[in-house]
């Protein structure tokens, strides 16, 4: 679950689970790219680029509250090979080329 507490403290939960040998997902790209396994969720530039659209309809007369909601709509996937090797894990070659960004 995205939220501001595992966020600042993704180094302690990150060494916590390789001490445990626990292989972990994450919800943001930052987690793998700091020594977690694997991690899955919403681009996080995507809604940024989404947001222009929705300034230019408020500006256009559209009330806020009449918008609709967006949930996300791409998602990446970054895989850490070397936290794999840590753990025993095999990866897979179907994960391999899903992945968006794999990290060795």
């Amino acid at each position: 679950m995205p939220d501001t507490f595992t966020s600042v403290h993704r180094a302690p939960i990150i060494s916590a689970a390789a001490r445990s040998k626990v292989p972990a997902v994450y919800w943001a790209s930052v987690f793998a790219r700091d020594g977690g396994l694997l991690s899955y969720g919403p681009d996080p530039v995507d809604p940024w680029r989404r947001t222009a659209s929705y300034v230019d309809r408020i500006l256009r007369g559209e009330k806020p509250g009449d918008l609709p909601v967006q949930l996300p709509t791409k998602f990446e996937m970054v895989l850490n090979l070397k936290t794999a090797k840590a753990l025993g894990l095999a990866v897979p070659p179907s994960i391999l080329l899903r992945a968006d960004e794999v990290i060795e």
